[in-house]
């Protein structure tokens, strides 16, 4: 009898595994059709969110693809999500220590290497963000030549409120959107739907989400360049206006503040029912994120795609370490583990969040820690 219990207990442990490695095996699809490399983002269940298996598995078949076909396409499964961010909360789970910052550095290496990848890639690279993208989810499409939004799309780059920054190469796309858009986008975590991202620029296509499977399939059977086929099976949205259009010129003037302080003077000032509604995103979320990415898009203005990840890897790196990493680790405790929405930022005011304690994320790393893009 108690053989038979052990048996039985063996046999069950033998296919959950055997069920987990199907599910890592299963979570992103590879395919190429009429010659076009399709990507398929396969972990609906978690919105599609990047992990350390994901991107292993994508970074070589992108090298693949682009000397064996004539365009990639890339897309989400399940309906709801394109991909909704990157796997932080494994790390966080590893709790604050070697463990954790052995596979924070690696996963951030391995998903900027990936973003670098894109943004150099040689071939048309289409992204069809129908759904919620956001996170690791802009870093996988938005570097890309082609963005197709759908009315379903909902974007944002959320990071502050969990301690991080705006990662993935943001500080290179959100320092290059029109009239501080993009500022503000970055430190309230703002979400824009529908044809809203393809007005902000960051999607260059928009098609309702119902010609999305045609969309996909002209594409693959259409041998000509992506941009004419996009270009006659996409929406021309001249006629449409920007919601954040009414606000425009304040986003501009309020936004272009320097310093985290005189935004948040400026909101005060002009006590609009919009302006207290960006004070109220701003006071939930980490008073260091919002200091970390102001000062990324500011510099990142300036510099390549490339130089802008390597920034944002020291910045990741210095994130997830000890001495750095309060904010990061009761971030994802806050919203992702305990779900209490109650984090506990340390510093908690943006007047004890000095410049010389921002200045240290940005300093270089050690040589072999450094992010080594060819």
């Amino acid at each position: 009898m108690i053989y038979s219990t052990r048996l039985g207990f063996s046999k069950s442990l033998l296919a959950f595994k055997r069920n987990l490695s199907t599910a890592s095996m299963d979570d992103v699809l590879f395919e190429v059709k009429n010659d076009v490399g399709i990507i398929t983002l396969n972990r609906p269940k978690a919105l599609n969110a990047l992990n350390s298996s994901m991107v292993a598995k994508i970074r070589p078949k992108l090298k693949e693809y682009e000397s064996q076909v004539r365009m990639v396409i890339v897309q989400g499964a399940g309906g709801k999500a394109f991909c909704a961010g990157g796997d932080v909360k494994s790390i966080a789970e590893k709790g604050v220590g070697t463990a954790s910052l052995d596979l924070g550095a690696n996963f951030f290496r391995n998903e900027y290497s990936m973003n670098s990848a894109i943004g150099k890639y040689k071939i048309p690279y289409v992204s069809l963000i129908d759904g919620i993208t956001m996170g690791g989810g802009v870093g996988i499409s938005v570097h890309g030549k082609y963005r197709v939004a759908t009315e379903r799309t909902l974007f944002a780059m959320p990071e502050t409120a969990i301690g991080l920054f705006c990662d993935v190469g943001g500080s290179h796309v959100l320092s290059r959107l029109d009239r501080n858009l993009g500022v503000m986008l970055g430190l309230t975590g703002c979400r824009l739907k529908g044809s809203d991202v393809a007005k902000a620029g960051i999607a260059t296509h928009f098609v309702h989400s119902s010609k999305v499977d045609d969309l996909r399939s002209k594409l693959i059977e259409d041998v000509r360049d992506p941009g004419v086929v996009l270009a006659e099976n996409t929406e021309d949205l001249g006629g449409m206006e920007f919601s954040m259009a009414p606000f425009a010129e304040k986003i501009d003037s309020i936004f272009s503040h320097e310093r985290v302080e005189a935004i948040v003077d400026a909101l005060k000032a002009d006590g609009s029912e919009w302006a207290l509604g960006m004070l109220k995103s701003l006071n939930e979320v980490s008073p260091t994120g919002l200091k970390i990415t102001r000062k990324e898009i500011l510099k990142g203005k300036n510099l390549s795609l490339d130089e802008c990840l390597v920034m944002e890897h020291r910045l990741a790196y210095r994130c997830v370490e000890a001495k750095h990493s309060a904010d990061f680790f009761e971030g994802v405790r806050a919203l992702l583990i305990d779900k209490d929405k109650n984090p506990k930022w340390c510093p908690a005011s943006l007047e004890d969040v000095k410049d010389e304690i921002i200045d240290t994320y940005f300093e270089p790393l050690p040589t072999d820690k450094e992010l080594q893009l060819s």
